[in-house]
């Protein structure tokens, strides 16, 4: 699929009346969704709630135009909130100008790394963030989110705490002067989300919940009796302004952007491709971080903060109908409308309502299906997932998804540190050779014993290479006593895996053991070929496993046009001329 700088053109000239209906019952249902959240999520990134709104606005509509996704939605989410609050409580006050100054700020950082990856083409980058990372990072989020939002289903007060264990403590502290108004409100409000949610999964749950704890707060009179709400919410549109620019907070703030940027990418392409999946397109990694990276510039520039795509609305979007990007614009003008119109309804909305949402919405990121399909499929992944749990719930967001990530690169090396080998035996009848541990019923060769490393060879492994061809070398008692290299699993030699075969070379011949190789692939033969060393192997190379036991066995005779053979993709050489 050709990207296309604007891949609005694409699918709105062939825009439709069936598409128009389903994208107006999406955009509705995501706008009745995404205004309660938006508050919810702004709150959690310490942020007035019309900043929630102001992000729920102008950045769809960016996306709409130059994101490749059509049932993507995007705005505040969980995550990409409690990173906010993480990255602004050290460097800037909370309820200042300055902090809000700062989430624009973010933001506009946010969306200028999504660019600088897009037009580079650079959208690999994200992949060093492995897949088991990010689901024990997301599920150790979602926890730290529900824990910093039972302060407020519990109508209790402290600061803002920088460690997991930190709030808990807090909250143990503050049981005595629980609220018992608000935390009855407040459970109510968590039983109508998880009852809406199962039995009237097509009702927007947050805003029923909204609009009813509203109307029993004034009602009843709940404020004047101690349940704190959000109080008024300025009814202005969003307007455009650049966010001051200090370079001491730009520094600040730079690795958290890059954080925000990583992680909102891997949740949007995750969930994109899902749904692309399903309608039969393709989504485009680079012009999604050209689409998320507009969302974010909008987002800043327009009083909002970082933004992404979300998993839940996603899904009510495709639910509901979404056929194009247009169900994002709809949703758009439905947050715009409240803004304008309905804004001074939420100043008696509880916060107590506004946490039950937030846990309703982060419930999911603690994923249990997922976290078990990692265990069966590669158990050894389950150590990246674990230590991104555990390093974010004990040493914070940044530093444990840092400690995560190194954890995930020690987990790779330690797999190419000690690689992957199968010594094989030929199956009856047949010129296939097997891995005997799982095949046993292959025939190993008398006097031959081949043996299959399937790694790159590098300074990594060199030294557990050459002690694993040097013991299979001293095992060979049986005349003709030859070793074959099944080299087809070796894609990369360096010059340390080079000066390694240097030294088998002279190793295994003072054992009196022949060593030959099998399969030896392009990449392979440059760095032997540079480092001196295909002469010395003159005779000894094979196209195949088979040919090099046929040649052992001198049923053939050694290959003298390399070319021809399939050994050396090189001119016509025999091997007097090596």
């Amino acid at each position: 699929m050709q990207e296309h700088p604007l891949p609005i053109l694409d699918w709105a000239s062939g825009y439709s009346r069936p598409n128009a209906r389903g994208d107006l019952a999406a955009g509705l249902t995501v706008g009745a969704m995404l205004v309660p959240q938006a508050m919810a999520y702004a709150l959690l990134a310490g942020l007035p709630p019309e900043v929630g709104l102001y992000a729920a606005t102008v950045p769809l509509i960016a996306y709409a135009l130059f994101g490749s996704s059509r049932q993507l939605a995007v705005g505040p989410v969980a995550i990409v909130s409690l990173l906010t609050a993480s990255a602004l409580a050290p460097v800037v006050e909370q309820g200042s100008a300055a902090y809000l100054h700062a989430a624009a700020l973010l933001a506009v950082m946010v969306g200028l790394l999504h660019l600088a990856l897009g037009v580079g083409r650079l959208g690999f980058v994200v992949n060093f963030l492995s897949h088991s990372v990010l689901v024990g990072f997301t599920a150790a989020a979602g926890v730290i989110i529900g824990a910093s939002q039972i302060k407020h289903l519990l109508g209790v007060s402290f600061p803002r705490q920088e460690y997991f264990l930190e709030t808990v403590r807090e909250l143990f502290t503050s049981l005595p002067d629980v609220h018992g108004v608000t935390f009855l409100l407040g459970l109510a409000s968590l039983l109508a989300l998880i009852g809406l949610k199962r039995y009237a999964p097509k009702v927007p749950a947050a805003l029923v919940v909204v609009i009813g704890s509203v109307l029993i707060v004034r009602i009843f009179g709940l404020e004047a009796r101690g349940v704190q709400v959000i109080g008024d919410v300025p009814s202005a549109l969003p307007t455009f302004g650049l966010p001051t620019v200090d370079g001491s907070v730009v520094r600040s703030l730079l690795g958290a952007a890059a954080l925000i940027t990583v992680v909102g990418f891997m949740e949007s392409i995750a969930v994109s491709k899902v749904y692309a999946g399903r309608h039969r397109y393709e989504v485009i990694p680079n012009q999604e971080l050209i689409g998320l990276g507009a969302a974010n510039v909008a987002a800043g520039l327009f009083g909002g903060y970082p933004v992404t795509g979300g998993f839940s609305r996603t899904a009510v979007n495709d639910t509901a109908g979404a056929r194009t990007p247009m169900a994002s614009v709809i949703t758009a003008v439905v947050v715009l409308v409240a803004l304008t119109f309905f804004t001074p309804l939420f100043s008696s909305l509880p916060n107590a309502s506004l946490a039950a949402i937030i846990v309703m919405a982060v419930a999911g990121l603690i994923d249990g299906t997922e976290i078990r399909r990692i265990a069966r499929v590669r158990r050894s992944d389950l150590i990246g997932l674990g230590t991104a749990f555990g390093a974010t719930l004990a040493l914070g967001i940044e530093v444990g998804i840092a400690v995560a990530v190194v954890a995930s690169f020690l987990v790779v090396f330690a797999r190419m540190y000690t690689p992957h080998s199968a010594v094989l035996g030929r199956v009856k009848g047949t010129t296939s050779y097997r891995n005997v541990g799982r095949f046993p019923e292959s025939d190993a060769v008398p006097g031959v014993r081949i043996v299959r490393i399937d790694a790159a060879i590098s300074f990594v492994n060199s030294v557990n290479v050459r002690k694993l061809i040097l013991a299979h070398a001293d095992d060979l008692t049986e005349q003709p006593r030859a070793l074959v290299i099944d080299a087809s699993g070796i894609n990369d030699l360096d010059a340390t895996g080079a000066d390694m075969v240097r030294e088998v070379l002279m190793d295994v011949a003072a054992r009196g053991v022949a060593l030959h190789l099998a399969g030896v692939k392009g990449p392979v033969r440059d760095v032997l070929r540079g480092a001196g060393l295909w002469s010395d192997l003159a005779g000894r190379v094979h196209a195949s496993t088979h040919a090099a036991v046929l040649a052992i066995d001198r049923i053939i005779p050694a290959c003298t046009d390399q070319r021809r053979s399939g050994v050396d993709e090189r001119p016509r050489q025999t091997i007097s001329d090596l």
